[in-house]
């Protein structure tokens, strides 16, 4: 008989002691087994809680009762690190399908640093007072889902944190089980694909052929965290090969007022520390993103501007500012172990950025292209062609340079 799904349920149990016993009761009802973990800076114990506090502050080297008299930073970082080692050490063993956590500002900060540092596939869902706000900085790159606890949680479950709690409990044994399936298929060989909606065109036509080449793809949107969920996808092998369509977070690196810089450092590095195959185009370079007109910086004002939607507005960058992105992206590249190739669509890399967009300056892109003529490596093909990025003659060339350079590199192949 196959069992049930095994939930982690985190709380800071010093004030969430009634609403982790209410959801490790549902978790059971609904068929899973619950492991409590104590994320909490009291001194009390609780008999269902699997993991104590003490225990969890212990397996990092820290003690809870000194990290209660000190900095809030230091004892909250320390035990998400100390949740996360118990987490990572089920995960492993086969022995965790899904997390929930139940808190408030501390309780969510603390469980989301433990639960960042599993991978993508296992469920992870906070029920949070602070779910209705920006959340960015809890979930970053994680596949963690929120669930706003609409009432405060204080004193145990009331009529309204009742049903969402138990809906969280059932759906969280539910994705548990679908975590377990998931993990149990067999991969197949992936190819991860950039995208911005100024770039869709090229994107979807790429796609088109790389999977009909019989390659499964997923596209990511450049907006921070995406490209940085990509990032961590390569370093755990689940993708083969990189189609860099749009490498605007790497601009975002440089300027961290643009709203789609990354939520870690370290754009176009993990394919080439995994030597797998990338091609790399500099879609949506031409351009900083902001939110609405009125947030754009003093400093990039009076520029050429596009208004994408009332949310989001393009700025077009400089000479200087691609000359000093064309040199990162240069450093990067040249550290790469495996295959690289650069391809420049000549008319623009946008679909704004291209003849007749507001943002089309061919006299500023050409600094990007000297600086990273000058500055790569010999041995990485840099190819310019007089097309722009949504032509489809080159989206098809970008996605067959990346297919003939897989075919190339059989070892790449199946290691997902």
């Amino acid at each position: 008989m196959t069992t049930g799904p095994t939930i982690a349920v985190l709380a800071t149990m010093d004030t969430k002691s009634e609403e982790a016993r209410f959801l490790t009761e549902r978790i059971t009802r609904e068929g899973g087994k619950a492991l409590v973990v104590d994320i909490g800076l009291g001194g009390e114990s609780y008999d269902f809680a699997s993991i104590t506090a003490a225990e969890v502050a212990a397996v990092v080297g820290r003690d809870v009762g000194r990290l209660r008299g000190g900095p809030r930073d230091e004892a909250m970082a320390s035990m998400g690190q100390g949740a996360a080692t118990y987490l990572r050490r089920w995960y492993d063993a086969g022995m965790l399908d899904g997390v929930i956590a139940v808190g408030g500002n501390q309780g969510t900060a603390i469980a989301s640093i433990a639960m960042r540092e599993l991978p993508f596939g296992p469920a992870k869902l906070i029920v949070s007072t602070v779910a209705s706000g920006n959340v960015r900085s809890y979930v970053m790159d994680s596949d963690i889902a929120m669930q706003f606890s609409v009432a405060d949680l204080l004193g145990g479950p009331n009529v309204i944190t009742t049903s969402i709690l138990d809906r969280c409990a059932a759906g969280i044994v539910a994705m548990g089980r679908a975590s377990r399936r998931e993990r149990a298929m067999a991969p197949g060989d992936v190819v991860a694909v950039t995208a911005f909606g100024n770039t869709e065109k090229a994107v979807v036509r790429a796609i088109e052929e790389i999977r009909a080449n019989g390659l499964h793809t997923v596209p990511f949107h450049a907006s921070g965290a995406c490209g940085s969920a990509m990032e961590r996808l390569v370093e755990d092998r689940r993708i083969n090969a990189v189609l860099d369509l749009t490498v605007h977070e790497v601009l975002g690196e440089l300027h961290p007022d643009d709203i789609y810089a990354p939520v870690r450092p370290g754009r176009l590095t993990a394919a080439g520390r995994a030597g797998v195959p990338q091609v790399v185009v500099p879609g949506g370079l031409e351009y900083l993103c902001f939110g609405g007109v009125a947030t754009i910086p003093p400093r990039y004002r009076g520029r050429p501007t596009h208004v994408h939607n009332p949310y989001n507005t393009n700025v077009r960058t400089t000479a200087a500012e691609l000359e000093a992105v064309g040199a990162l992206i240069a450093e990067r590249l040249n550290a790469a172990t495996g295959p690289v190739a650069v391809l420049i669509p000549l008319l623009g890399w946008s679909h704004v950025g291209s003849p007749g967009g507001v943002l089309h300056d061919p006299q500023a892109n050409d600094a990007l292209v000297r600086t990273l003529r000058a500055r790569l490596r010999d041995d990485i093909p840099l190819r310019c062609y007089d097309l722009a990025i949504n032509d489809e003659e080159f989206a098809v060339t970008a996605a067959h340079t990346l297919l003939d350079m897989m075919a190339r590199s059989p070892e790449t192949l199946h290691s997902a």
